[in-house]
């Protein structure tokens, strides 16, 4: 049962479960090297068709400009990333998945796929199904 937070247990049991889930990830991911919030990273550069800013990585990752700059300096050191110069904005560099970046990519998705397919195992496509169509419900109702 999860510790009470908010007004509302359910509420308190959503932020729980989803907390768990990230550490559950999170714990598997790191075997391979990597962590959610460079998978983020990898999974949006691995998806634009062209190199991106930083200020854009940080809109799509959902992370303040200073965190996503410190996953970037951390993801170029390891040579998964490199920086580009801005062809129209001296000051503005672009992010480009290396090589080495592209695999890793590769691999951490397919680490999280396992680990979000062992945390689901146990739901059926019913349960799957209903649970998608209640937590539409409440982002229906929030949004």
């Amino acid at each position: 049962m999860a510790v009470q937070g908010s007004s509302d247990v359910l509420v308190d049991e959503l932020y729980e479960t989803t907390h768990q889930l990230r550490q559950f990830v999170e714990a598997r991911l790191r075997t391979g090297g990597a962590s959610v919030a460079r998978l983020r990273a990898l999974r949006m550069l691995a998806r634009s068709e062209q190199p991106l800013r930083m200020r854009d990585l940080s809109e799509m990752t959902g992370v303040a400009a200073r965190t996503a700059t410190s996953i970037v300096d951390s993801l170029e050191r390891d040579g998964l990333v490199e920086r580009l110069r801005h062809p129209d904005d001296r000051r503005a560099f672009l992010l480009r998945l290396t090589e080495a970046g592209l695999r890793c990519h590769r691999e951490a998705e397919e680490i999280d796929r396992r680990a979000l397919a062992e945390a689901t195992a146990t739901l059926d496509g019913d349960d799957r199904e209903r649970l998608r169509a209640l937590l539409a419900r409440i982002r229906a109702n929030t949004a």
